[in-house]
């Protein structure tokens, strides 16, 4: 059997090789040419608008840049084509066909830039090395959670006596059973072609990580969107589940999916790596610098692609970056960046100037060498020889940050060329043309830099001052794709037209209203179903033994605890029922909403609020009420590997 596969969407169209020759004699037999194109149903394909439901056509074509694989299985083989999907009036619905747009318009731009310095670069890649982040749980507790098993996090769940306190599990042996577990997955995932390198527990108990060797960018992608599926699939032979949720569990490290992207060159060289001579560090300085200055420029945007309502409950947290876009250099390679923006601001620079300038210059790979801290609050960090975008969720598809970020890039080397090419037009030299540039690019971006506490309340404060947006949840972040700014930024760059980016900014806020109105109903299901009915049981019990004891003519002292827990309970449930009723009531008003983004401030801000208020109150009955009673599996069942 055959199947085309867009691997970042899972839209498969299965055939045999199979057909019916003379005298209708079956045959094995198939054309080459039924790979290169077809004609799946997109009618329920999500378009933003693009389409009408009953109109069904759509294509898949063969993306030829990342290889085919045969995926095995028990009951037999399938052969997988990655492909782009465009609807019949040619508008792209996937995120592989941008994104392979966006690496071309980057390669476009990267090559003159770089024949500045190596006239026999004729080729520039985007590479990309993607940390996966994920935590296993028993499949009988995954089973018996439905709010894990409906949203991928526990809505409810009182932090267990021993979470991640102790900070134990990070360097701590893996648990033989996940072991057996990472062995295996591997194993599939090198069958496929997935050049896994590393393994290791992460920081929450029951959290653990993979990273592959850096592949191209469009290679990586396909190959993490394969993994998460692999992982799952394995998983279960060891009756776990995999928990690729960014907040799977409250109170405890969430998971992320780093990014860590860079550029090379036909010739070998890694764009974001200094060489040995002051002209090679010059090309590193020139990337470097319009890589900060496109982020200056497009920070909301980059917010944008890693807006999810998964993704809020993690960034800003204590193991996540803020979702204000800063980016960290460390501090040596700033006083660098601060010593450029002092010296070129002159006019004419003294012999004894230029060589100081190219002796800093000169610097910048000893400089790196002891440079090795890290900054983890940082969401966009420099770390060595490449960018590190630490804010995008466990669970996303990373073509959505990787298509603006090269993007983003492309277009900024494209207008530094513009000024380069205009200065040496006027008889600048090419060199001093190139620091003059990178200079006001370096001014003019410096309020994207930060080293500090991305955590702290004066980063807020500062970031405001300094004009960077603070956008804590998904809705508004989004906007940033339907921006004149950004409309001009992918037409210009030919990777959306405008009627494609204003669909996808339906698509993704109607996606954002429907997880919530998810996790609104299995908040409002459990409460009613399972918390209060066992919280009214157990009460019962108590009340009961409370008039046993009375019965025995015992004095009110004897059952004084009992009436202060039967008082408690009642309190909970009082709140939990008028809490759940007011936030069915706020769905209920946010579903009378046509506007599709108006829809979605409405269940960020008016069904949201109730889940943590519900919350609080469920995890106040899960201390009082006997443990044979609690009708869930408890965080310290679940963290727990056995």
């Amino acid at each position: 059997m055959v199947s085309t596969f867009d691997r970042l969407h899972g839209r498969k169209t299965r055939f045999f090789f199979f057909e019916l020759g003379d005298g209708n004699r079956p045959i094995e037999n198939f054309s080459s040419s039924a790979l290169v194109q077809q004609e799946p149903d997109a009618s329920s394909f999500p378009s933003g608008g693009i389409r009408n439901t009953f109109e069904a056509r759509g294509y898949t074509a063969w993306d030829p840049t990342s290889p085919a694989f045969i995926m095995e299985s028990t009951s037999g083989k399938t052969l997988c084509i990655p492909t782009i999907f465009v609807s019949y009036t040619g508008e792209t619905l996937d995120y592989k066909a941008p994104l392979l747009k966006a690496l071309n318009e980057l390669d476009q731009a990267a090559v003159p830039v770089c024949q500045y310095f190596d006239k026999n670069v004729t080729k520039v890649h985007a590479t990309l090395g993607i940390e996966q982040e994920y935590f296993l749980i028993d499949i009988a507790m995954f089973n018996a959670r439905p709010d894990i098993e409906t949203t991928g996090r526990t809505v409810f769940g009182h932090i267990p006596a021993k979470g991640q306190q102790l900070e134990d599990h990070y360097f701590g042996s893996i648990p033989a059973r996940a072991y057996a577990f990472m062995v295996e997955f591997e194993i599939e995932a090198f069958k496929l072609g997935i050049p896994l390198k590393t393994r290791h527990n992460e920081v929450a108990p029951s959290q653990f990580e993979c990273a592959p060797v850096f592949e191209e960018i469009n290679l990586a992608v396909d190959h993490n969107q394969l993994l998460m599926d692999v992982m799952d699939k394995v998983a279960r032979r060891h009756n776990f589940k995999v928990l690729l949720h960014e907040k799977p569990y409250a109170g405890i490290n969430g998971s992320g999916k780093h990014n860590n992207w860079s550029l090379t060159t036909n010739t070998g060289k890694n764009l974001l790596s200094p060489g040995n001579s002051p002209k090679t560090n010059l090309q590193f300085l020139t990337f470097f610098v319009n890589i900060i200055r496109a982020v200056y420029e497009h920070g909301d945007l980059m917010r944008a692609s890693i807006a999810s309502a998964s993704n809020d409950h993690r960034l800003g947290a204590n193991e996540a970056p803020p979702a204000i876009m800063s980016i960290f250099l460390g501090s040596q390679l700033s006083e660098v960046l601060d010593e450029i923006e002092k010296t070129v601001a002159k006019d004419k620079l003294s012999p004894e100037e230029k060589t100081q300038i190219k002796l800093n210059i000169g610097r910048i790979p000893e400089i790196l060498l002891d440079n090795t801290d890290r900054n983890r609050t940082s969401p966009f960090a420099f770390t060595g020889n490449k960018f590190e975008f630490r804010a995008v969720g466990s669970s996303a598809n990373s073509s959505s940050a990787m298509l603006v970020l090269n993007t983003i890039v492309a277009n900024q080397l494209k207008e530094f060329a513009k000024e380069v090419d205009a200065m040496i037009a006027k008889d600048v030299k090419k060199d001093e043309a190139i620091m003059k540039v990178l200079r006001k690019y370096i001014v003019e971006s410096k309020a994207i830099r930060f080293e500090g506490n991305g955590y702290s309340d004066e980063w807020v404060k500062e970031a405001k001052k300094r004009g960077l947006s603070n956008f804590t949840t998904t809705p508004p972040a989004l906007d940033a794709y339907i921006s004149k700014k950004s409309k001009e930024l992918f037409k210009r760059n030919n990777i959306f037209t405008e009627r494609e980016l204003e669909a996808r900014h339906d698509i993704l806020l109607e996606t954002y209203t429907k997880k919530i109105q998810i996790e609104s109903r299995i908040v409002g299901t459990l409460s009613l179903n399972h918390i209060i009915p066992t919280a009214i049981k157990y009460q019962s019990d108590l009340i009961n033994n409370v008039a046993g004891l009375k019965s025995l003519g015992l004095l009110a002292d004897s059952y004084k605890t009992q009436l202060d827990i039967i008082k408690e309970i009642s309190e909970h449930v009082l709140v939990i029922k008028e809490k759940t009723d007011s936030m069915v009531n706020e769905r209920r008003l946010a579903n009378k909403v046509d506007d599709a983004r108006e829809k979605a401030i409405a269940y960020c801000d008016k069904v949201k609020p109730h889940f943590d208020e519900i919350r609080y109150h469920v995890d106040k009955l899960e201390l009082l009420i006997d443990d044979t009673y609690w009708p869930l599996p408890k965080y310290r069942e679940m963290l727990t590997v056995r």
